[in-house]
């Protein structure tokens, strides 16, 4: 994949001198005199756990959430809810950090004449999925805005082409149904006029389907649907959705959520720990009721087959997936759920890719295929190209691939998204393929 060397070499230098800049503020901030008063010499501005000892034990500030041994948790999460405008400007230049010297570095370090080439790896994961590395082309963030605005105006096409990124739309929740074939999800799958990630935020939410926003659903669909399909559990979903509260801004027409929740009996989160039974009117012991109607009364069919799933994996040692791949070894419960969905998965991405460049190099196009990313491909496409490429690359991926792998009960789909012409990689936009 082409790289902007340019671009690259100045945001490099600007992040050093910008988190330079920040470094100095720091160290004349009130609560960094505290700390070096506090340590001394051993004073680290890079040691969270000092900093937690500070904010916590010297300051008095509020720890929300502990490790198991009960030390502060010091993410970004834990230091976001202190409002303490040393605590702010720490935690930006930690991300700041991490994009220069872990993503942007490494990028660099890679870049030879202008590209990046880096390795696909089918024989790493115990899944059977992809790996990457020299760099790592599937750890990009994307949903960290800043991040992501940073390090992907670094990735540019060839001079005229596009950057195209071709996405499966829940691919692996698809691929569960061929395994579960829960007569519920299949009607999700089947129905567009459904939606499964709107409805469960209008329960997690206590609002209806129709007060949904784009931002409530996003939060049902990651931080409720997703982890309950993988293993997680109420209590860390009610964290995290609070959480959200917070960081989102989040309304019901109007009403700030948690206003809104109030009016509808939940007044607090809840001590949110496993040990300790959630109290009626806090928003874990309502998450715990809408866990119990997930399973129980919405998909019971994809409960019962976890359950068969993992009871024959104890008596056997080990499973094939739908693709014809076997998993054996010390699993968790969770794993033995996960891997025969993310594998097959997987599966059908590489089949599909296999298949888009056979056709490339048939018919001797320009298009390149450079990267690919789980559930999507990302090509290099000339503008000639373009239309073609998006209409054939559709149907290898949603209808030849049903003639191939027959176990594929539901129809899938696929979403496009395009760079302008010589436009950076995060410049994307969703396109319709005709």
């Amino acid at each position: 994949m082409r790289i902007d060397v340019e671009y690259l070499e100045k945001t490099s230098k600007q992040l050093y001198s910008r988190i330079k800049d920040m470094e100095e503020d720091l160290k004349s901030d009130k609560v960094f005199k505290i700390w070096r008063r506090q340590y001394g010499e051993r004073t680290n501005l890079g040691s969270r756990e000092q900093l937690g000892k500070i904010l916590f034990d010297v300051l008095g500030h509020e720890c929300l959430h502990r490790t198991p041994t009960g030390r502060p948790k010091m993410d970004a999460t834990t230091m976001g809810a202190i409002d303490e405008p040393f605590v702010k400007t720490f935690v930006e230049m930690e991300q700041l950090k991490k994009i220069k010297n872990t993503f942007l570095s490494g990028i660099q370090k890679q870049t030879c004449d202008g590209f990046i080439h880096p390795s696909f790896n089918l024989h790493t994961v115990q899944t059977y999925r992809s790996s990457s590395d020299s760099p790592n082309f599937q750890n990009f963030p994307i949903r960290d805005r800043k991040a992501g605005e940073l390090i992907r105006r670094c990735f540019i096409p060839r001079d005229g082409h596009r950057i195209v990124e071709i996405d499966y739309t829940g691919l692996e929740v698809r691929i569960a149904a061929c395994y579960h074939k829960d007569p519920t999800m299949l009607e999700y799958i089947k129905d567009e006029s459904k939606d499964m990630h709107r409805d469960m935020a209008a329960e997690c939410f206590k609002c209806e389907p129709e007060q949904v926003s784009k931002e409530l659903r996003y939060c049902g669909k990651n931080m409720f649907v997703f982890p309950q399909f993988y293993g997680d559990f109420y209590v860390n979903n009610a964290r995290a959705l609070w959480e959200s509260i917070d960081a989102m801004n989040h309304e019901v027409d109007g009403v700030p959520m948690k206003e809104h929740l109030q009016q509808n009996g939940i007044h607090e989160l809840g001590l949110c720990e496993p040990q300790e039974k959630p109290r009626p009117g806090t928003f874990e012991k309502h998450l715990q009721q809408v866990e119990k109607r997930f399973w129980n009364e919405r998909f019971p069919t994809y409960d019962k087959w976890k359950k068969e799933w993992y009871r024959k994996y104890l008596k056997q040692g080990g499973f094939n997936t739908l693709t014809g791949f076997k998993i054996e070894g010390l699993l968790g419960r969770n794993d033995v759920i996960n891997y025969p969905v993310q594998g097959s998965a997987f599966h059908c991405l590489l089949w599909s890719l296999i298949q888009l460049n056979k056709w490339l190099v048939k018919n001797k196009k320009r298009t390149k295929i450079v990267g690919q990313i789980h559930d999507s491909i990302v090509s290099d496409v000339h503008e000639d190209e373009l239309d073609e490429f998006l209409q054939v690359a559709k149907t290898i991926m949603t209808q030849k691939i049903r003639n191939k792998f027959k176990w594929i009960n539901v129809p899938l789909d696929v979403e496009a998204e395009i760079t302008p012409i010589n436009g950076s990689w995060f410049e994307k936009k969703e396109v319709e393929i005709k």
